[in-house]
């Protein structure tokens, strides 16, 4: 048989399958399967989250290829719209310019031509998973067909009044724009609680207000209290002067104080607190910006001009205190706001943007709670509704160059205001041809939020046609099947999928989700560059092999919880394909090619106990796979494949070589239940095993196992038993006795594999215990050796002599353990080996008792 090579088997092998176009969808199937790639970002590279993505759906991809599915696994990236720009600009940068230097048009060349670069980098690397996309369809968020697809979603909401533009309190990072609520990300802080004295107009009193952004203050129009706060009463309707710039703001009552917190008075900046901005809007408060989209500080801070914002925290806060308007400082521990892509500190800031109303989700909840898609596991429904239940307007436009720039046109003559799909060549209004684009690009996620269907060529024009979609397809493959995704993007990608695939088709997008969750190390931890702990999946392909990867993933994969990766798992993963090879070998010793199960007739005892062993194999793994639990599904198979049929199917079959051909096939119809876990040595020892090669013969497009028609089997169960029972008698006594006695209901012809096996000379079935004997009592059956083929005087000395030693031991111990002084005086640590050490000592002594009442003695 040859030797398997993984790297270089895997590499020629991939290459074969793609240009043979096995991936393809095959049209001529009746049954349909969808699923779609969650798009990595085209400047990306595989991580571990994704291995475990695209291992999952690779699975039930090729599960469903093989079961006679018309399957399209839709592939395809994402442009990325902050991640990308921040990559080409920090190379503009490097060159000593700046993107507005260059200009727009210049830019945009720049990031196609950087997108040529890096988008295969990651597709690259799937092929070296062995994933199976329709990579002949693969798409882009931003090629021809989606741009249009993009622009009609926006022009029919825009029509429909459910995108709307106006000055709203957005998430801003001063480097990346706009950010919707899900693209902040959270961390605890230690900072600080200034309590600033405001003094109160014509009085020698002032009021305190308790503040984490002290910087802020100059763009204070009033200062709070609740109406119930018996302290402020007389003061509601006075005014205060704000430090240093002396500009006078009223002091205003409303319920929503804290009269707890701080002092029990706020300040108020409608323009950088969103509260604030809502309080503002209910007492028509002006709203004053005081520093830029920058986060500069503007003319409203006075001598602070021109300062970052939190670079002006401490400078404030010191000329404060020095003019004596600091009345003190605390610790304070607070949550930070900081943008998912730069980590940049993110700031309210009141702008003009464009949102998608949250109306447009109404639809997608009703869908979700009458049952119409499926949460794996189940509890992520909850967490969907209970999100869905408070969402808010989607703020939709970011301050971006790279991206699908908002299809908004702007007549410079009338003032007209429209969406168009096609570029238009006037002013529909006043026929003027002067007129502008909106500048601001679309959130990535808008465009991701079509992918379900936009890829089927929803409204892609021409673009595409009969190449990266075909006209049946929106028929046939929408709703998909099923999502596979991190937990991560429930919000971001699978919410939104689900809001525009109910509004546009009026269907649910998917019927099931599968959702997984994180890959940390062995640890439990998260994987971190920091931690040094991360797991580089393309490293463990090149140590181990993609099959190992993909196995190990799967195997650990169960839903809802994490998954703790480690090298030793993937040595698991090695031992189960070095085992799967030396089956293969052996049949191969004594047989050069074997048929497929459906032309080998299965007539001896042993070939149909393993068909039956394969026959529940096959139905629980369906039964799992269709259910997604994938990691049952790879534990069935590593006991079926391992246990019963390498161990056991092997060793039997060295006995019964008139079994070696059923064996052979069974192995064959073995390797097609495995392949969709671990597809190329699946696929090598296949080949194998029928003589054939890849391209007349793939196992890939062969029939997935289905359950078979079974007599009753002779019980090798009980055999095996027996074998192993006899095989512990002679551990236990170290003899080589040539005939013992079983105690079971046997066949005849399992005495030529117990005596083959257990290697012994003859064997005896019997209905009751023989006298004087050395017995070994199993959960079905039990074995016997006579004493007089055993001399077992030695050994009866032998653990006598180390039961004597132990109960020493074990008595030396438990009285300084009962010394109250040594209890007192000894420390901690020193106390809790004795005991541990008392406690193994205890163990050793009952397997010594175990193995002398073994020995009847």
């Amino acid at each position: 048989m040859r030797e398997y090579n993984p790297h270089e088997y895997e590499k020629n092998t991939y290459e074969t399958w793609e240009t043979e176009g096995f991936f393809e969808v095959d049209y001529k199937k009746e049954k349909n399967f969808c699923i779609m790639m969650p798009p990595p970002n085209v400047t990306g590279s595989l991580h571990i989250g994704h291995a475990l993505t695209f291992t999952l759906q690779d699975i039930i991809v090729r599960y469903k290829r093989m079961d006679g599915y018309a399957t399209l696994w839709q592939p395809g990236t994402d442009h990325a719209g902050i991640a990308t720009q921040n990559v080409v600009e920090k190379q503009i940068l490097a060159e000593g310019k700046t993107k507005e230097e260059i200009g727009r048009a210049e830019f945009l060349k720049r990031v196609w031509k950087w997108k040529e670069f890096s988008g295969g980098t990651i597709t690259t690397q799937l092929r070296r998973l062995g994933a199976s996309p329709a990579w002949s369809r693969e798409r882009f968020t931003m090629d021809e067909g989606l741009q249009r697809a993009v622009r009609v979603a926006f022009k029919k909401l825009y029509d429909e009044g459910l995108i709307v533009k106006g000055n709203y309190m957005v998430n801003w990072c001063p480097k990346d724009g706009a950010l919707s609520d899900i693209e902040v990300e959270y961390e605890t802080h230690e900072g600080e609680l200034v309590f600033i004295k405001y003094p109160i107009v014509n009085s020698d009193e002032y009021i305190v207000v308790a503040t984490t952004r002290p910087e802020t203050y100059f763009g204070d129009t009033a200062v709070m209290v609740n109406p119930e706060d018996e302290r402020y009463k007389h003061l509601i309707g006075k005014k205060v002067r704000l430090p240093l710039i002396n500009r006078e703001i009223p002091i205003i009552a409303d319920s929503y104080v804290d009269m707890e917190f701080g002092t029990g008075a706020v300040k108020v900046t409608p323009a950088h607190d969103p509260n604030d901005y809502e309080v503002g809007l209910r007492h028509n408060l002006p709203i004053i910006k005081v520093f830029d989209e920058k986060g500069i500080l503007n003319e409203n801070a006075g001598e602070f001009a021109g300062l970052d914002r939190l670079e002006a925290r401490s400078k404030v806060v010191e000329k404060l205190e020095s003019k004596g308007f600091i009345e003190k400082k605390e610790k304070h521990i607070h949550q930070v706001g900081h943008c998912y892509r730069c980590k940049s500190v993110i700031e309210p800031y009141v702008s003009t943007q464009w949102f998608l109303k949250k109306e447009v989700a109404k639809e997608a909840i009703e869908a979700a709670n009458k049952g119409e898609v499926k949460f794996h596991p189940a509890q992520w429904k909850n967490n969907y509704d209970a999100w869905m239940r408070e969402l808010r307007d989607w703020c939709i436009s970011r301050q971006l160059w790279w991206g699908h720039q908002i299809p908004v046109y702007y007549c410079d003559e009338c003032g007209h205001e429209w969406a168009s799909v096609e570029e238009p060549k006037e002013c529909p209004k006043c026929r003027s041809k002067n007129f502008h684009q909106d500048p601001d690009v679309l959130d990535t996620w808008f465009s991701s939020a079509l992918w379900p269907f936009s890829t089927l060529g929803w409204e892609n024009g021409e673009w595409g046609k009969g190449t990266k979609w075909k006209e049946v397809d929106l028929k046939r493959f929408y709703p998909n099947n099923l999502l596979i995704t991190g937990f991560d993007i429930l919000f971001f990608w699978v919410a939104r999928m689900m809001m525009m695939g109910v509004h546009f088709l009026k269907e649910v997008p998917f019927r099931d989700v599968y959702l997984h969750a994180l890959v940390r190390d062995e640890h439990g931890q998260k994987m971190s560059k920091s931690k040094g702990n991360v797991i580089d999946p393309l490293e463990m392909i090149d140590k181990y092999s993609a099959d190992i990867m993909r196995f190990t993933l799967a195997i650990l994969a169960v839903q809802g919880r994490d998954i703790k990766l480690s090298e030793a798992k993937m040595l698991e993963s090695r031992n189960f394909t070095n085992k799967l090879y030396n089956a293969a070998r052996f049949l191969k010793m004594h047989k050069e090619k074997f048929n497929d199960l459906k032309n080998q007739e299965i007539k001896t005892d042993l070939g149909k106990w393993m068909l039956y062993k394969l026959n529940r194999a096959i139905k629980n793994v369906r039964a799992e796979l269709d259910e997604y639990r994938f990691n049952d599904a790879a534990m069935t198979l590593y006991r079926y494949l391992w246990q019963d049929f390498c161990d056991w199917g092997i060793e039997l079959g060295k006995v019964s070589k008139d079994s070696i051909a059923e064996l052979g096939s069974i192995f064959k119809e073995s390797m097609k239940l495995l392949h969709p876990f671990m597809p190329f040595i699946t696929e090598f020892l296949y080949q194998e095993l029928s003589g054939t090669n890849i391209k007349e013969n793939t196992i890939m497009l062969k029939t997935y196992p289905k359950p078979l028609k079974t007599e009753k089997p002779a019980d090798f169960d009980m055999i095996i038993e027996a074998i192993v029972s006899l095989r512990r008698i002679k551990a236990l006594t170290g003899s080589n006795f040539k005939k013992a006695y079983v105690l079971a209901n046997l066949p005849e012809m399992a005495k030529k594999y117990i005596k083959k096996l257990a290697k012994i000379d003859e064997v005896e079935f019997v209905d009751k215990p023989i006298e004087n004997a050395i017995r070994d009592i199993s959960d079905n059956l039990e074995t016997m050796v006579s004493k007089e083929e055993i001399d077992i005087t030695p050994i009866v000395n032998r653990l006598n002599k180390q039961k004597e030693k132990l109960n020493k031991e074990i008595t030396k111990l438990e009285k300084k353990l009962s010394n109250k002084n040594f209890i007192e005086k000894a420390p901690k640590e020193v106390i809790e080996k004795n005991k541990n050490e008392l406690n193994e000592l205890k163990e050793k002594l009952e397997k010594i008792e175990e193995e002398l009442r073994k020995l009847n003695v």
